[in-house]
């Protein structure tokens, strides 16, 4: 199709900077609330080839410090719902063990 996805460009320098350890130890997560299952599929597919810098892409930028993807919470498929408010964060907050006092979230 005609259409691409790609990253803001603050949000690709900011990605940047915590790649290049200007905010270690921070770890990153993701809460999506992609719509559909092809949603889903695209938004992962699309963090394994957007690069943060030549040959380093956005997912293994969110995958370092983590043993698995718990913290990837995408999609809307029980139990995330459309409002991550209810659903992701808390499942973020338990499966990182980090309390919300010490997480920064954009959206």
């Amino acid at each position: 199709g005609g259409r691409t996805i790609r990253l803001f460009s603050g949000a690709l320098a900011a990605l940047q900077e915590v790649y290049d350890g200007n905010h270690a130890p921070m770890r990153l997560a993701v809460a999506s609330s992609a719509d559909t299952p092809l949603a889903v599929k695209i938004g992962k597919a699309a963090m394994k080839v957007l690069e943060i810098v030549p040959g380093v892409s956005f997912y293994s930028l969110l995958m370092q410090g983590w043993e698995d993807e718990r913290h990837l919470q995408i999609g809307r498929t029980p139990p995330l719902s459309s409002d991550k408010s209810r659903t992701h964060f808390p499942a973020l907050r338990e499966a990182t063990g980090i309390p919300y006092d010490q997480m920064l979230f954009f959206d």
